[in-house]
């Protein structure tokens, strides 16, 4: 039977605990380590008798030798600094090897630094780009392709002297098509087109022969097309383009020096084969399309031009590529404005919804663009889908409304809403673009009321009888038949049910008198208070009609003022548009009459002033001219006011 263990005397078991002061000779066991207690008074006790030992200790300085952790001794951080220097003078020594002109772009972007200060004096500048042309001389088609010489070159381009800038360019002449396509480069071939004298600049186009096409389908190469294209005459223009019509006149250079303009004129002159231009053109655009190079004006003049001879399916193809986001990048200029009214008008509903909803967000910045405003015109003459374009043309268009009717363009979606298609403000070129139609996707019911792509001598599409108001305004009624919706339904649906019409109305009743004084504004408040073509703004807002005239008439109603700002009466402006509202709306009239003008048409009888006051002896309206004719009649009889002349 084996012994019972025994017991451990007390002695032993002192012998086994441990002091924290004490050292050990091995690592204490998770079992033996002390324990944290619970007691939060006993802890700080515990911690308040170990911070008066750590207090109590006298202060030892560090050791001489003494290192904190992490810090490298002197010796290893001069290697590190030395091997650092090496590489730098190694990386130094590959860009000299890989870098034919290394040393010498060092030296320019010294010089550069200092010349392009604003603080520097005009002389020291010429000094220093004198010096910079020099040490470039004979190099800069080497060294103009460099990130950092090519900003050299432009800046001494842009300060140095005639002669000098000839010199470059003379260097520079037989490099132009190969730095065309650089991504540094070009920005100094475009500032020395900038400029080019006209023999430079004639010069120039000439060496861009048999290279146009193949530029253009060039992102970089694109932008010297479209600066030669701008900066170039009329002749110089239909150059750049005749290019891209057949390979028969980039080979030969004799043939592109013609005189027509239109693509079906020379195709006719030179008789050349459609089927074969019309073959060559697809080649040549559609990868300008497919990369999004959608921003040049003579990609859009070729595109209208294309258009001209398309046949159908090769049409309704290039307008599915167009119909977009990408078209607003297009609109800004004329043949891109046509374009996109093409593709608005020839498109699907599909199509009519990509290029709407391309347009979110930019509605504003369209209607303010001279032919971008056009472009909205035709959306709301021809789109059916009234409830996508209150949504988004409509509602973008009532966030700045106020800016919007004063302004030169952004007024004319307004006014093609108020008044389609009216000769008064739409001048023959914009109802000529309205008009226009791809040939072979035109609708036989328009036909005899749309033109063709072809262009006249001035390169306007030519419209017959636009000199005469009268056959513009019967015509305008069948220019946008491109919907299936009633014209007025349509009208009805984006003025008055999307809420347009009220909002004009408030606008004007609280911008009364700056419309009226404003050359663009007074045509607007004019339509808005005669209730529109067709009166399509009486059935509903004839109250706020009447709040208008009577807006208007309190202001007419003001005493004549000493200070040097004319009466609304007297000003150039106001005064004709009061004088067209008393012709042709009598509730106006009426109003104006017994608030301002009764008892004191002598005050008014002479100066612009004068007009309104005859206009009530000029209106057809019996009703107006005898409530007037009284009052009227003895400042006629003593020569204050002339009878009008009855033609």
């Amino acid at each position: 039977m084996a012994a019972k263990p025994q017991k451990k005397s007390s002695s032993d078991s002192n012998k086994r605990k441990r002091l924290p002061n004490q050292k050990s000779d091995g690592p204490i066991s998770d079992s033996k380590k002390p324990k944290f207690t619970t007691n939060p008074n006993k802890f700080r006790s515990n911690s308040s008798s170990v911070q008066s030992k750590l207090t109590n200790r006298p202060f030892k300085p560090p050791a001489k030798d003494y290192q904190k952790p992490g810090v490298k001794k002197d010796g290893v951080e001069d290697d590190k600094k030395l091997r650092r220097l090496q590489a730098k003078e190694l990386a130094e020594a590959r860009k000299k090897k890989r870098k034919k002109h290394y040393t010498l772009e060092q030296e320019l972007a010294l010089l550069w630094e200092k010349m392009r200060s604003r603080n520097i004096a005009k002389e020291d500048r010429s000094r220093l780009v004198s010096e910079a042309l020099k040490k470039m001389k004979g190099k800069i088609s080497e060294i103009a392709s460099s990130h950092v010489s090519s900003r050299v070159l432009q800046t001494c381009v842009k300060h140095c002297t005639q002669e000098e800038r000839n010199a470059v360019f003379v260097e520079l002449r037989p490099h132009f098509i190969a730095l065309a396509s650089n991504t540094y480069a070009v920005h100094l071939v475009t500032k020395m087109l900038d400029s080019a004298s006209k023999e430079q600049l004639a010069e120039f186009i000439s060496s861009l022969h048999g290279h146009v096409a193949s530029l253009l389908r060039h992102m970089v190469g694109s932008l010297v097309i479209e600066q030669a294209y701008n900066l170039g005459n009329a002749t110089q223009k239909q150059t750049l383009l005749m290019e891209l019509y057949s390979p028969e006149l980039q080979l030969f250079k004799d043939l592109v020096t013609m005189k027509e303009n239109r693509l079906e004129d020379v195709v006719s002159k030179l008789q050349l084969q459609k089927s074969s231009v019309l073959r060559h053109m697809t080649s040549v655009l559609q990868p300008i399309l497919e990369k999004g190079i959608l921003d040049h004006s003579i990609v859009h003049r070729a595109l209208m031009e294309y258009f001209s001879i398309a046949d159908k399916s090769s049409a309704a193809e290039f307008i599915q590529h167009l119909s977009g986001a990408s078209l607003v990048r297009m609109i800004h200029t004329k043949d891109g404005s046509r374009l996109g009214m093409l593709c608005i008008k020839h498109g699907s509903a599909k199509e009519r919804k990509k290029i709407i909803k391309g347009m979110k967000g930019h509605v504003d910045k369209i209607a303010h663009d001279k032919f971008g405003s056009m472009v909205l015109v035709c959306i709301l003459s021809i789109v059916d889908d009234t409830k996508l374009l209150s949504k988004i043309i409509i509602r973008e268009l009532e966030g700045n409304l106020k800016e919007l009717l004063l302004d030169q363009n952004g007024r004319r979606p307004f006014l093609q809403l108020l008044h389609p298609n009216c000769a008064r403000y739409f001048n023959p070129d914009d109802l000529t673009s309205l008009s226009l139609s791809i040939p072979s996707l035109k609708n036989k019911a328009t036909s005899s009321f749309s033109s063709s792509i072809g262009e006249s001598e001035g390169g306007e599409a030519v419209e017959e009888d636009k000199n005469d108001e009268d056959d513009h305004s019967d015509a305008s009624k069948q220019l946008n038949e491109g919907g299936k919706k009633d014209s007025l339904k349509r009208r009805q649906e984006l003025l008055v049910n999307s809420g347009l019409a009220e909002k004009l109305v408030d606008a004007c009743c609280e911008m009364t008198e700056d419309m009226l004084r404003s050359k663009y504004g007074k045509e607007i408040i004019y339509e808005v208070a005669t209730g529109g073509a067709d009166g399509i703004l009486h059935a509903t807002l004839d109250e706020k009609l009447s709040s208008l005239h009577e807006a208007i008439a309190s202001i007419a109603a003001q005493p004549k003022p000493d200070e040097p700002e004319e009466h609304i009466l007297q000003h150039f402006h106001s005064s004709r548009a009061i004088r067209k509202l008393v012709l042709d709306c009598p509730t106006f009239a009426s109003t104006l009459w017994k608030k301002a003008l009764v008892g004191k048409c002598a005050i008014w009888a002479k100066g612009h002033s004068s007009k309104v006051i005859n206009a009530f002896l000029e209106t057809s309206n019996s009703e107006v001219k005898e409530m007037a004719k009284e009052e009227l009649q003895p400042l006629i009889e003593s020569g204050d006011l002339s009878l009008p002349v009855v033609e």
